[in-house]
């Protein structure tokens, strides 16, 4: 009897230990999906401008302003496609040459010193575009110039230019329609290229870009509705053109004031250009997007991916105790009385160094009052000898 009854006892612990084990797995299993909520664990940026020639300063400024943006958010370069047709900073009439502003008091060169672009000039196709897209590009392709994105990647794709309803023109030599943009996004969807996409483009009639597009997981946001212009911002003076346009003016206002840890959401972003400020009539779609815009993070799209668990409990680092301090000629592989070479860095170009060391050997010359006391001595013995 008292046998039967310690295996009775043996089994009902038996079974609370599970229970409890159960119910901690699954509570850690909770936390682990609210901890991973976005579902995405990478996010790139797609970013296209579609025109060329200096009177189209405004979109290379769009461009290279949103690119700033989500680099300073934390996406790096290796997973940003910058197409540009590449030809402002040097044009012959930018009279800054090397620089790019988007703001008539020239606070920001948006152009810089680490502009990765990856296709540029002629190679801003429609063609490449696509390639891009769906991953479709020559065994060639360097990796730079690859979209490598997974079926956990959330995409920003940005587009600026000059469009009217249902296409964007590239470079005034060829066009993209709305029909090709929707086709492209659903082969991504089939090939598991993307989890999520933010489609942003600014150029008129941008609204016409997005209405085709059927794949899930997708929100589109454009400058104008059908019918309307998408209106440039102002001016610069020194420069003589137009160097942003409207929504994008308003959109990079809105995106300097947002950080990385910040709880700004999707709802805020659709709000950044109302009418009054835009002129145009700004769109969104999102009807194909299954979360709630009120709660997806600006940085889901705009940033890099950073899941980290903040504590407040306070860790002290113990001195390492086995490692022995030495001083002086005590420490190994030192000389008594030998100094150490100041540490610097190398010369990037060698000839110029060495024409630095030649021209700062010591070199022999007279003082300019013995060349001068010396041809008065001269024109006097002269003087002397022909009297």
């Amino acid at each position: 009897m008292a046998a039967h009854s310690g295996r009775n006892w043996a089994g009902l612990m038996f079974l609370c230990l599970l229970f409890v084990s159960v119910a901690a797995s699954s509570n850690v299993e909770d936390q682990v999906g609210g901890f991973f909520k976005s579902g995405h664990t990478n996010n790139w940026a797609v970013l296209v401008c579609t025109s060329r020639f200096w009177f189209n300063y405004r979109h290379i400024a769009n461009t290279l302003s949103v690119y700033r943006s989500v680099k300073r958010l934390g996406i790096p370069d290796s997973q940003i496609i910058l197409m540009l047709a590449d030809d402002m900073a040097c044009n012959p009439r930018n009279p800054r040459p090397a620089t790019v502003f988007n703001n008539a008091n020239q606070h920001i060169n948006v152009y810089g010193d680490n502009v990765e672009v990856d296709y540029r000039g002629y190679e801003v196709t429609v063609e490449n575009f696509i390639r891009v897209l769906t991953g479709r590009l020559p065994p060639s392709t360097p990796r730079s110039k690859r979209l490598l994105t997974d079926d956990r990647s959330n995409v920003l794709v940005y587009m600026t230019g000059h469009g009217g309803e249902g296409f964007l023109k590239f470079q005034d030599a060829e066009e993209i329609s709305n029909v090709e943009l929707a086709d492209a996004f659903q082969q991504m969807w089939q090939k598991n290229r993307y989890h999520e996409i933010l489609f942003m483009i600014d150029t008129c009639q941008a609204v016409s870009m997005y209405h085709k597009f059927y794949s899930p997981n997708v929100i589109g946001i454009g400058s104008a509705q059908v019918g309307e212009d998408s209106l440039s911002h102002h001016v610069d003076p020194s420069i003589g053109v137009y160097i942003i346009d409207r929504y994008t003016y308003y959109l990079l206002e809105f995106l300097e004031t947002v950080t990385p840890d910040s709880k700004k959401t999707l709802a805020d972003l659709f709000r950044v250009c109302p009418k009054r400020v835009c002129v145009s009539t700004p769109g969104v779609r999102t009807d194909l997007f299954t979360r709630d815009p009120n709660t997806v993070l600006i940085t889901d799209f705009f940033g890099s991916v950073r899941n980290v668990e903040i504590t407040t409990e306070t860790i002290t680092l113990k001195r390492n105790v086995t490692a022995q301090s030495c001083s002086g000629s005590s420490c190994p592989g030192s000389r008594r009385g030998k100094r150490r070479k100041k540490l610097a860095y190398a010369n990037q170009f060698p000839v110029e160094a060495a024409y630095e060391e030649e021209v700062t050997k010591p070199q022999w010359h007279f003082p300019m009052y013995f060349v001068a006391a010396l041809s008065v001595f001269c024109i006097t013995v002269v003087s002397a000898f022909r009297i």
